[in-house]
């Protein structure tokens, strides 16, 4: 039996009908097309599909897709404006922050989470942020400096 849903990703809507077992993760990549969220564990363990619901960065993986009816989803393919990328995909490029880059769509999430909430954090906080993303590749130090870098500028962080 299908339900219907109605989603709103990266401001945009979208009417489906689904199967009540669809994960939030499934409906993002295979009904809308929208491949920046990554599968990696499907348990809910290493971050890869961490997209932010209400503003609110959640496992993709595990979050059923009827949960976010009525909810604001975004992904990383939301963060870009007009061809203009989002600071902290500069700033995720300009510190080499990006090795393979399957992370990065969940850390870069993660991180808005974050800095929507707390503009300046220290590097602890941000490191705590983050124990839910995993990387195999950049050790974190990279990523943090890259958010960090954000915090360090005069004024709002424009995230």
């Amino acid at each position: 039996m299908k339900h219907s849903l109605v989603l709103l990703v990266n401001e945009e809507r979208y009417e489906l009908e689904i199967r009540p077992n669809r994960t939030l993760l499934e409906v993002i990549r295979e009904d809308l097309g929208l491949t920046g969220t990554k599968e990696g564990c499907g348990t809910g363990e290493c971050g890869a599909c961490t997209v932010l619901l209400d503003g609110e960065p959640v496992n993709a993986c595990l979050t059923l897709a009827l949960q976010a009816q009525g909810k604001k989803v975004t992904t990383i393919e939301g963060l870009a404006k007009g061809g203009i990328l989002h600071p902290l995909q500069e700033a995720f490029i300009r510190h080499g922050a990006i090795q393979c880059g399957f992370c990065t769509p969940g850390m870069i999430l993660t991180a808005k989470a974050l800095l929507d909430k707390k503009p300046k954090p220290e590097e602890i906080e941000i490191r705590e942020a983050l124990v839910g993303n995993l990387c195999r590749c950049t050790g974190y130090q990279k990523i943090v400096e890259a958010i960090l870098s954000l915090t360090h500028s005069s004024g709002k962080t424009g995230l």
